[in-house]
């Protein structure tokens, strides 16, 4: 039996995500992520309007008659979530934490990719792979996604990436649309990123929280590294200390985003209490002018 609260904040994610799906999102997911090209379908005969170079000129031979080629969208694709509840996750000062906006996103995701007939999986990791659920279609998957992502626990404090997407290399072989949703605390995982970047379609995800760039007048205050310990007493009260603390905030920031451009992955900068539905639609439209 799935836990009463539990089974209510699924339920609330799939209608608030369902809503956002079938209003915004399943059209730009479709335009964005097109499948893997064209197979063929049939031959029929040629009708008026029907483009010329469609023509199958050895079936018209045949027959004494035009007939034309007919293609679909192959458009099964598999899209796999790599998502960070690492202890650094579960921080928020805005009206939900990092980990619940990285679960509602996925979940946004997930419905998009169901609507358009496409596949959905996920590795969940803190330094090491903690949960694999292999792609498969339908929303009751989707939704089985959702309830582990809210349920779940990590046995372990810390952030290893590298792990999770050399995981990813020995577990698929197949072509995968890859969204890594993380807050970006680890270190050392540029190079396997640039292999798994270079096999699939990777999109990092950045899920950050306001007060991790920008620190209030608030006096003397204490901060633990969620996944360390460590302890560090701030003034914040000092106009030099909360400069400083911005200006690390943007220099790592800053970091990120040149190392995913020298390697070609597309970001999408998500922040708590923003509407991140916005920051998607934003993300699909100017990739689709790229394309």
């Amino acid at each position: 039996m799935i836990p009463k609260e539990l089974a209510k904040k699924v339920r609330y994610i799939q209608i608030h995500t369902n809503k956002a799906v079938n209003d915004v999102l399943a059209g730009e997911y479709h335009s964005v992520f097109k499948g893997r090209g064209m197979e063929f379908e049939e031959v029929r005969e040629y009708l008026p309007g029907d483009e010329v170079r469609s023509i199958d000129w050895n079936v018209t031979a045949r027959m004494g008659r035009p007939f034309v080629k007919r293609f679909r969208e192959e458009r099964e694709l598999s899209i796999m979530f790599l998502v960070d509840l690492s202890a650094s996750g579960a921080f928020g000062t805005v009206d939900r934490l990092k980990n619940e906006v990285a679960t509602e996103l996925c979940a946004l995701l997930a419905f998009s990719a169901v609507k358009n007939n496409d596949k959905a999986g996920l590795i969940v990791f803190t330094d090491r792979v903690e949960m694999f659920i292999p792609p498969k279609k339908g929303v009751s998957h989707v939704l089985r996604l959702i309830r582990e992502l809210l349920a779940f626990t990590p046995r372990q404090a810390k952030t290893n990436i590298a792990e999770a997407m050399d995981f990813l290399g020995r577990v698929t072989s197949k072509q995968c649309v890859v969204f890594l949703v993380s807050d970006f605390l680890g270190e050392d995982y540029e190079r396997p990123m640039r292999v798994l970047s270079k096999k699939h379609d990777l999109i990092a995800v950045s899920v950050a929280d306001p007060r991790e760039m920008r620190m209030p007048n608030v006096g003397l205050i204490e901060l633990e590294d969620a996944e360390t310990g460590e302890l560090v007493l701030l003034d914040t009260g000092s106009a030099s200390v909360r400069k400083a603390y911005e200006q690390h905030g943007s220099e790592r920031n800053a970091a990120i985003r040149s190392l995913f451009a020298s390697m070609d992955v597309e970001q999408i900068e998500i922040e708590t209490g923003r509407d991140y539905v916005r920051d998607l639609v934003k993300f699909f439209r100017s990739r689709e002018r790229r394309q």
